[in-house]
């Protein structure tokens, strides 16, 4: 009954956007070809964590330097005060540069995903967020174009937080839907990157509504039905102003096959696409699995994933098979691998060798078990619509780099390359 309901207010909301755009002069409301043919042509890319919205585990040094409390990029920016303009200016001018594009293609890679957060895009005053992420993401986008690389924007953090994860920017409790001008923020901030990327749909080829909105918690996570409004909302934003790009929407880590059927043929809307995350490292029993058993979970992952209704991206995923990056699971948080993360968690083994360092340093087995998951999975994701990787680089989690990854042979390059192939 919550479904049909739900059903019949965002199919209104949908009804009312149509009305409306053939009433207005100058908008259209079919769909039109996007510059990246997502029903033949395999997505392969990686994500520029960490960049425009910080994580401490991508980059330990820059919390480290404000304090302990410096848990999220929120406490961050307080910690530094009046520092934070220009530290954080710097790490933007400098973390990801013109030269990490052109590797990127080099590698044979189409995509690239960048992570903002809504304090970017629509600042709300009293906040200690500080802004000027628009203007490199400006030229990130004009990077792109050069390298050839399309670019997925994804909102990635939203007031309230939508997840309670320090890469919504602020770590804690989930707020986001239960306060409704937290989400209004939200929809004004993808309206705002729709007007600001419409004339740059060639390279521009997707807006992600909302990164990792938690909706299996019950109460203390995101209602699923607001979810689905929001997705609803939020095309009918982007639409307003941008026929070509498309929406892509996070599973809210519910099955990815609960969202068969939802916004698909028929619905009145395209150019819809969904985003999965598949992680093996955040769990005591995916942690317990031999090599074989991850690439097997894998291969089954992708059989899942292919079997969507929709072009579906496996966004995000890692060649880890260890939790034990530095600050992975948060700031002051342990690590399941090592029995440290606290209740729940058992000893699997020892995190140095995978805590922090370089790719050329893990043991020769290590980097070839690396090797061997990651090509078990983009043989997986290549069997719908593709993959992003996360993520590009780090200050040194080598299970996580692919920079450093690709440079010590570990990843693939290029990506279509297998020593292991026929895993799945």
């Amino acid at each position: 009954m919550i479904f049909s309901k739900m059903q019949n207010i965002t199919l209104a909301a949908l009804a009312t956007f149509m009305a409306l755009a053939q009433a207005a002069p100058g908008v259209r409301v079919e769909s039109r070809d996007l510059a990246f043919n997502y029903n033949s042509d395999k997505v392969r890319g990686v994500n520029l964590g960490g960049w425009l919205v910080l994580e401490p585990w991508i980059t330990p040094s820059l919390f480290e330097q404000a304090g302990e409390g410096a848990v999220d990029e929120w406490c961050l920016s307080g910690a530094l005060g009046a520092d934070a303009q220009g530290i954080l200016s710097q790490h933007w001018n400098s973390f990801i540069t013109v030269d990490d594009f052109h590797q990127i293609s080099a590698a044979g890679m189409n995509h690239v995903r960048i992570p903002i957060g809504y304090w970017a895009v629509v600042p709300q005053p009293g906040e200690p967020y500080v802004q000027g992420q628009l203007s490199v993401l400006d030229q990130a986008i004009n990077w792109a174009r050069d390298a050839g690389l399309k670019v997925i924007v994804d909102l990635h953090g939203a007031p309230g937080s939508q997840n309670g994860f320090d890469n919504s920017g602020r770590r804690g409790s989930i707020n986001w839907d239960k306060v409704p001008e937290q989400i209004n923020v939200t929809l004004d901030a993808i309206r705002a990157l729709s007007e600001r990327y419409a004339t740059q749909s060639d390279v521009v080829t997707s807006i992600e509504a909302l990164n990792e909105p938690m909706t299996v918690m019950g109460d203390a996570g995101v209602n699923v039905w607001t979810l689905q409004q929001y997705y609803y909302d939020s095309w009918g934003r982007l639409r307003e102003v941008n026929q070509d790009t498309a929406l892509t929407l996070h599973d809210g880590f519910q099955d990815i096959g609960f969202w068969n059927g939802f916004m698909g043929s028929g619905s009145g809307v395209w150019n819809v696409m969904m985003d999965t995350h598949h992680y093996e490292v955040f769990d005591n029993g995916l942690l317990s699995l031999d090599i074989n058993g991850h690439t097997q979970t894998a291969c089954s992952f992708g059989d899942k994933v292919a079997a969507t209704d929709k072009w579906t991206i496996v966004g995000e995923w890692t060649g880890a098979m260890t939790d034990c990056a530095k600050y992975l699971n948060g700031r002051g948080v342990g690590a399941r691998w090592d029995g440290s993360y606290g209740s729940g968690s058992t000893f699997h083994g020892s995190c140095d060798r995978y805590s922090q360092g370089e790719v050329t340093a893990l043991p020769e087995d290590v980097r070839t078990n690396l090797r061997r998951f990651i090509e078990a999975q983009l043989d997986a994701y290549e069997k719908h619509t593709g993959w992003v990787y996360w993520t590009w680089t780090t200050e040194g989690a080598p299970e996580w780099d692919m920079k450093r990854q690709l440079a010590a042979n570990v990843f693939p390059n290029p990506v279509s390359s297998r020593q292991f192939p026929g895993q799945c």
